[in-house]
């Protein structure tokens, strides 16, 4: 019989924390993502804290590189954190992720649940690492057990109910994850405010308040076509003109500078919104904002990114269509007519700073 004790839920999807080296000691950034199961990765913890821990129930719920996680998989894991969320036996959510695309998936997360734990009084915290689990110097055994004691409030307990992520010692809000080197073990939170910092709680605080309700989002079947494409020197109108006629629904623009593309792009792109393609710009640069008509008037329609990045963008405009598209179905209550995307990706998506 399952215990009826109270627990934290550790969700295991793969990455690095759960891979295998074959020669680990001379060459450990030479291995096999997502090999190991998270109940073995519990099992190898050793410290002191773990026996203050509650109860573990570990679930597998994929074991992939997330370079290549399918969107069908995040809507199961959606569904299953909302779940644990409202599941009073369960304290808090601990999630094992692949450090190269946890940013997608920590702003998705946020995104659909994050009143939910503000409502349960639960965390959810996401964790990686930058080395296999056979590694001499692995790190993913001190982030995962950071990551528990932060889901079990044991460390941080002043900060914020919500969705975080853990590494290094560092938190950060799993909305604004970002991975900013390709080796450091710290690079998932290298831009990063430190969980020290006393003014933090109150802009987390400050930024909960700014939202009412979770986002609704697709089933494994209905994520809306969504790309990103990166403008640079030379870009060819042949690159947008691809995409027509075809069933895109939206285009995240990856921009240089402040969020412009190169002008070879004009016409393709209001070609493209003409029929029904919804377009994002947002900027390569990785950090700074991109405002509306900056560097220059935009068209009818299209939105800027504000402070997310193209693949946070890309997320937050797939939301933003199918809460649309929901909005406008016979059984929904909310008004069709004010109710476009932009009004959704404006609210996903302009976040205080």
């Amino acid at each position: 019989m399952a215990s009826m004790n109270p627990k934290l839920l550790l969700i295991g999807t793969g990455g690095t924390i759960a891979g295998l080296a074959p020669n680990p000691r001379d060459n450990p950034l030479s291995y096999e993502p997502a090999v190991v199961s998270v109940a073995e990765l519990f099992s190898q913890l050793q410290a002191p804290e773990i026996e203050k821990l509650p109860e573990i129930e570990c679930i597998q719920l994929a074991n992939v590189d997330s370079r290549s996680f399918p969107q069908a998989l995040l809507s199961e894991l959606g569904a299953l954190v909302l779940k644990a969320i409202r599941d009073p036996q369960i304290l808090g959510i601990g999630i094992t992720h692949g450090t190269d695309t946890m940013e997608e998936t920590g702003f998705f997360l946020d995104a659909i649940a994050h009143q939910a734990c503000l409502k349960q009084a639960k965390r959810v915290v996401l964790t990686g690492a930058m080395l296999p689990s056979n590694a001499p110097l692995a790190d993913g055994p001190r982030n995962l057990l950071q990551a528990l004691l932060l889901a079990a409030k044991m460390a941080e307990p002043t900060m914020p109910d919500g969705l975080y992520a853990a590494f290094s010692g560092k938190y950060c809000l799993a909305k604004d994850l970002a991975k900013r080197h390709t080796t450091s073990l710290d690079a998932p939170v290298r831009d990063s405010i430190c969980s020290d910092d006393l003014l933090w709680n109150k802009e987390i605080l400050k930024q909960s308040q700014q939202v009412s309700e979770d986002s609704p989002f697709p089933g494994p079947e209905d994520w809306p076509w969504v790309d990103i494409l990166t403008s640079h020197q030379g870009a060819r109108p042949d690159s947008i003109e691809l995409y027509f006629p075809s069933k895109i629904k939206g285009l995240v623009v990856s921009g240089t500078g402040m969020g412009g593309y190169h002008d070879n792009w004009d016409q393709g792109l209001l070609h493209l919104q003409e029929t029904g393609v919804a377009v994002v710009r947002s900027s390569r640069t990785g950090l700074g904002e991109v405002k509306k008509d900056l560097p220059k008037k935009d068209p009818l329609g299209q939105m800027p990114a504000g402070r997310l990045s193209p693949a946070k963008a890309r997320i937050a405009l797939q939301l933003a269509l199918y809460a649309a598209q929901m909005s406008k179905s016979a059984e929904s209550t909310i008004d069709a007519k004010s109710m476009t995307w932009q009004t959704f990706f404006a609210r996903i998506a302009d976040l205080p700073k």
